[in-house]
């Protein structure tokens, strides 16, 4: 029960800390990773790439697929019942200030303040979602040691221009041509 009070607790403060979307919630996950041993930064990466290829806001996505393979070290209820806790924990702090905010941004949208204040927070959601990139890449192109992973970065290389000659391909059909070939790279 403490696992999930932890979950609960971080996907919380994470949600109220990760301006920006779902992307800005991968540096966090790192940070849950490093002091946690119930979520390995190992997948995150694939945890990453699943939750974009699935339908729905990614960090729900991956907050789901946390608390689920956390949860399910325990059985298969605990991993829903982890799912549940961690979905939950993401979304509440996004209902609360979205209710809260709609309330006064009502009175004080024309405010000047308020207004610099939106301004102010482009570059730090901008920063969040570079560092977040950057991680992804980081743990895509890197084997332990430092070693470059050449089969990574071929595959990169290779559907980088598979999309730009198929430039009109369905966004969906690009997702399945890339996971067909994860899947038979890893095999």
């Amino acid at each position: 029960m403490t696992m999930f009070l932890i979950m609960a607790f971080e996907f919380f403060k994470t949600s109220l800390f990760a301006v920006g979307g779902g992307l800005a919630t991968i540096p966090f996950l790192f940070d849950i990773a490093s002091r946690y041993t119930w979520l390995d930064a190992k997948m995150l990466p694939n945890m990453i790439a699943i939750s974009e290829s699935t339908p729905g806001p990614i960090g729900v996505n991956m907050a789901t697929y946390v608390g689920y393979s956390a949860g399910s070290v325990y059985g298969i209820l605990f991993g829903i019942i982890g799912g549940i806790i961690t979905t939950l924990s993401l979304v509440l702090p996004s209902l609360i200030v979205i209710i809260f905010v709609s309330k006064v941004l009502e009175k004080f949208k024309e405010n000047r303040f308020v207004q610099d204040a939106f301004y102010g927070i482009r570059p730090s959601v901008t920063a969040l979602i570079l560092i977040a990139g950057v991680t992804v890449m980081k743990n895509a192109f890197l084997l332990s040691g430092g070693a470059i992973n050449y089969k990574a970065l071929v595959l990169f290389v290779f559907l980088y221009v598979f999309r730009i000659v198929f430039k009109k391909l369905h966004p969906i059909v690009m997702i399945l041509i890339a996971a067909l070939i994860g899947v038979i790279f890893n095999f």
